[in-house]
């Protein structure tokens, strides 16, 4: 085991998964916590208790975690004692999440674990499981004597939490007649990401950065999360959900909160989630369906294309019905309404079927005032400052610079910076940084409760405002850039869309640390 570490090593604890047999624990969940083992991130005291209805045996069940690890994790299955060692410590138990008794026999042979392996009562309870079982599993997990060890005890939950703001308030409160809001850890992977947790860095620790990053300085800002997949088997799932619950909500309004946040006071977990909301309750809310109507677009693909080959609609999709209504994109116009940020305007779009995978953030900044130097106004191109979030991770700036030759000709260089290049593809992956900070109790890049409260508020009325009016629905063709009316969003403020990873345009000098 490699025990070379640039971070803490979590605390002694029991991990326990429930859902254990599902795709989240087989793709993401074990995969991580191998990583981390290799890296000597979980320590020496550690135990894993897999969790769910479906009767395995223990040896069933490493079986299951070894092949998932060989599908799925960065590092592979070591043969001989290391992985003996790694795989000694997962268990496996099958249980009815509402029986009280099953839980007090597993924390009997909890008690066993933490014997054997000296850790010291801390258990963490990832709960990958449907929402709407996270109270009764709250319950039953103190019923049941779960929580009655002297270490800390952290439950930590996957998204979608609620499906309004009504329902996240009740699902919070069933929770929280268990768990304090400090021993809850609610995931946004998009949190976990390599360049969304850089965007502080970026600000905060470049003085020339800082220092613009304001209404003075900066014309827009855009964020795009871009998918070329369909629904594919999420589609009875995806179609209760759509776009803006499903990708708005969440990931694409964290992003906003990290790019205007203000500095913290201290890079302290609590201090930096207070800025975030902050930022959500400064965002301008939409006081009627008019406004909505004229500053959100929702579209959703037909049949198209994809690499030449045909794609169908969204309607075709197995589990979807032929007259659905759901949004697989939308598009905003948002403003946040505080002294840094007024009158800049913030461009959000997100969608399925698009041309390109690609999660991106681009800073648009206002360009310098017409003069004689620069008279042939033509020539000149903004400023920008590109955040690549995914699958591509790295920042590009682009600048106008003079080519050479006796005129006066302007032309756009971008200085290109790739993270992903350089670490290839042993990055570690989203679920292990956030494992990893649950297990030493670092909860920065977790959503507190008035954080996803204020996210739904802000969305709510959108949703209601399409209930009322279900002919604004848009259409795209699937493998294109979504409806025309999100293009229309910009136009009206004289911007339009910058092209994201894969789609640069050739005009364009790279300078880069990874192309040639």
């Amino acid at each position: 085991m490699d025990k070379t570490m640039d971070n803490v090593t979590a605390e002694g604890a029991v991990y326990f998964i429930f859902g254990a047999t599902g795709d989240l624990a087989r793709r993401k969940l074990f995969p991580a916590l191998y990583s981390l083992y290799r890296e000597g991130k979980l320590g020496d005291r550690f135990a894993i208790v897999g969790l769910a209805r479906r009767p395995r045996t223990v040896e069933q069940f490493r079986n299951d975690v070894h092949e998932s690890i060989r599908e799925f994790c960065r590092y592979k299955p070591e043969e001989g004692a290391g992985w003996r060692e790694f795989a000694e410590r997962f268990t496996y138990h099958s249980l009815d999440i509402g029986n009280v008794e099953g839980m007090r026999r597993l924390s009997e042979a909890t008690q066993e674990l933490e014997r054997r392996y000296e850790i010291p009562g801390n258990r963490l309870f990832y709960l990958a499981l449907a929402p709407d079982l996270f109270g009764t599993v709250s319950r039953t997990l103190r019923d049941g004597g779960m929580l009655d060890s002297r270490g800390w005890h952290r439950l930590v939950i996957e998204k979608p939490f609620g499906y309004d703001y009504p329902s996240a308030e009740r699902l919070n409160e069933e929770i929280r007649q268990v768990f304090r809001e400090d021993e809850v850890f609610r995931i946004d992977h998009y949190l976990g990401k390599e360049m969304v947790q850089n965007i502080e860095v970026i600000r905060f620790a470049n003085a020339f950065f800082e220092p613009l990053w304001n209404n003075n300085h900066i014309a827009n800002v855009q964020i795009t999360l871009a998918e070329t997949v369909g629904v594919e088997e999420r589609g009875a799932y995806y179609n209760k959900s759509g776009a803006l619950r499903d990708m708005v909500q969440n990931h694409m309004l964290q992003m906003l909160t990290m790019i205007a946040m203000e500095p913290p006071s201290r890079f302290d977990p609590e201090d930096i989630r207070d800025e975030k909301v902050k930022v959500l309750r400064s965002i301008r809310t939409f006081a009627s369906g008019d406004e909505v109507r004229r500053r959100v677009v929702r579209g959703q693909y037909t049949e198209g294309f994809a690499k030449g080959k045909p794609i169908p609609g969204y309607r075709q999709e197995d589990s979807v019905p032929a007259d659905s209504t759901t949004e697989t994109f939308f598009a905003a116009r948002l403003f946040v309404d505080n002294f840094r940020w007024a009158g800049v305007p913030f461009y959000v779009r997100t969608g399925k079927r698009l041309p390109v995978k690609s999660t991106e953030i681009v800073i648009e900044f206002k360009n310098v005032p017409n003069n004689v130097l620069f008279a042939r106004k033509q020539d000149l191109q903004p400023n920008l400052l590109v955040i690549r979030v995914n699958p591509m991770e790295g920042i590009y700036i682009k600048t106008n610079t003079k080519k050479p030759g006796n005129d006066m000709t302007i032309q756009p260089v971008a200085m290109e910076f790739c993270q992903s290049c350089l670490v290839g593809i042993n990055t570690p992956e989203a679920y292990e940084r956030l494992l990893h900070d649950a297990g030493r109790g670092d909860s920065t890049y977790f959503t507190r409760w008035d954080e996803l409260a204020a996210a739904w508020q802000l969305v709510d009325p959108i949703a209601a405002a399409w209930r009322e009016s279900p002919d604004d629905l848009a259409f795209y063709p699937a493998g294109t850039w979504g409806p025309e009316g999100a293009e229309d969003l910009l136009r009206q403020d004289g911007f339009r869309w910058w092209p994201v990873n894969g789609q640069e345009e050739d005009n364009v000098i790279w300078v880069t640390n990874s192309r040639t």
